[in-house]
């Protein structure tokens, strides 16, 4: 067996061994390297430890280092509390409203499920109140996530363009990052119109209150969804331009801290965007800076990061290095070229990281079916930029899944429906948008560069 066969198999097995057992994918990936490295190609360790993505690593601890801070001290809290009062009162804006914080969420560098955790409770509290389609609310929010999660300072766009400037392709971070958004919009606008969401407008908030207790009373499929709650930030928010629907609720004043955390998001988006300096710096920074404001946010904190993710991730480019020194990916990217077909390739690809990526990690996904495309975008035949968008739409659009953590969260907290029917329901749309995402992401990005 070549090495280059011998490598492809045992990222296979990890992937399956992921899947089924409770391992971080991350560590098998570092054992792999290892193993492979020093027993089938004579590597030795430095030469090994030569592929672990130290700035993608910074960048990692830095904003996920931030967004805890941000969340201990309330900033997140406040972000939602006043984004949810610009409703006013109109239920069409609710789920729009959710989708645009998890997107900016996931824009300032949390993790996707970390912002699914914190705004899939209130946003389906907003559904049971206000009876909104539970599915389209969830899915809203998760869209919204993935809508944010390919900015320049984000995780997955921190790792997608980290892979794609080492390997000397020229794709815009602005451009993956505005490719993903407006993708995720079209579908938060087919999934708005299809489930109902413009049978909403007109709507105000204390009508939808009043159906809702009339159909709880009346014993009907409203009921349990008034019964939300009471105290949280959903309750709270949603007596905001009721228009009578309830008293208005008390407001906590803002505090320096959270001013001050504001304070560094958008420096950390000046410095890294506008200016150009080392995200990972920038972020770590702004992080120690606000720890001397105010040591009492950082209870905690260290153990918020999300080590899982920054050992799978590191994990993954580490033994990807070592499948470079394989050569693995110059064989896949012959391979592929042997085809003839590039846009077969491209479309295989974005069907490989789909289906995977709605049982396994998508951040996983990106780390490997990206560096397996770039031998076959050098040779110029297809667009770069349109490939690289479409695998990661592709390979994160599916987190809807109820396999997934992002499709999970939302049917935990899917407030007064069946849990079994709601599953089935979010089972179906995921399979839909796993059948039909990565061919119209492909159509879309990818074709149009070829014609």
């Amino acid at each position: 067996m070549t090495p280059q066969l011998l490598t492809i198999l045992v990222l296979l097995a990890m992937f399956v061994i992921a899947t089924v057992l409770p391992i971080n994918i991350g560590a098998l990936a570092f054992v792999a390297a290892f193993m492979v490295g020093i027993l089938v190609l004579g590597m030795d360790a430095d030469a090994i430890l030569g592929g672990f993505p130290a700035d993608l690593f910074l960048t990692l601890v830095g904003v996920t280092y931030l967004f805890a801070i941000a969340k201990n001290n309330g900033t997140i809290d406040l972000l939602v509390r006043g984004a949810t009062r610009m409703v006013g009162g109109r239920v069409a804006a609710i789920p729009w409203i959710m989708f645009g914080i998890t997107a900016v969420i996931t824009g300032v560098g949390a993790l996707s499920p970390a912002a699914v955790a914190i705004v899939a409770p209130i946003a389906l509290g907003f559904a049971a109140r206000y009876r909104i389609n539970p599915l389209l609310m969830g899915m809203m929010v998760i869209h919204g996530a993935q809508g944010g999660g390919f900015s320049p300072v984000s995780v997955y766009g921190a790792t997608v363009n980290g892979i794609v400037s080492d390997s000397g392709l020229s794709v815009s971070p602005l451009t993956l990052f505005l490719g993903n958004l407006v993708f995720n919009l079209c579908i938060a606008v087919v999934l708005f119109v299809s489930l109902g969401g413009n049978r909403l407008f007109g709507v105000r908030a204390h009508e939808a209150e009043a159906a809702a207790e009339a159909a709880r009373t009346s014993g009907g499929s409203g009921s349990g969804s008034v019964a939300l709650a009471t105290g949280g930030p959903a309750d709270a928010s949603a007596g905001t331009g009721a228009g009578g629907g309830g008293a208005a609720p008390e407001r906590t004043p803002v505090r320096f801290e959270q001013i001050a955390t504001l304070a560094g998001i958008v420096a950390l988006g000046v410095l890294a965007l506008g200016v150009g300096l080392d995200v990972g710096f920038v972020a770590l920074t702004v992080s120690v800076a606000l720890a001397l404001v105010s040591p009492q946010s950082q209870k905690d904190v260290l153990s918020q990061i999300s080590w899982s993710t920054v050992l799978l991730i590191t994990g993954m480019l580490t033994f990807v290095g070592v499948m470079e020194t394989a050569g693995t990916i110059e064989y896949v990217g012959g391979a592929a070229a042997g085809l003839g077909a590039p846009l077969l390739v491209a479309l295989l690809l974005c069907y490989i990281g789909a289906v995977v990526s709605a049982f396994a990690s998508s951040t996983a996904i990106l780390g490997a079916t990206i560096p397996l495309a770039i031998p076959f975008l050098l040779m110029g035949d297809i667009s770069a930029t349109g490939v690289i968008v479409a695998l990661a739409v592709s390979s994160t659009i599916v987190d809807v899944s109820p396999f997934s953590t992002n499709g999970a969260l939302v049917l935990a907290n899917a407030n007064g429906v069946d849990p079994a029917r709601f599953y089935r329901q979010i089972l179906l749309y995921s399979g839909i948008v796993v059948l039909v995402g990565p061919l119209v992401a492909w159509g879309v990005l990818v074709v149009p560069g070829l014609l």
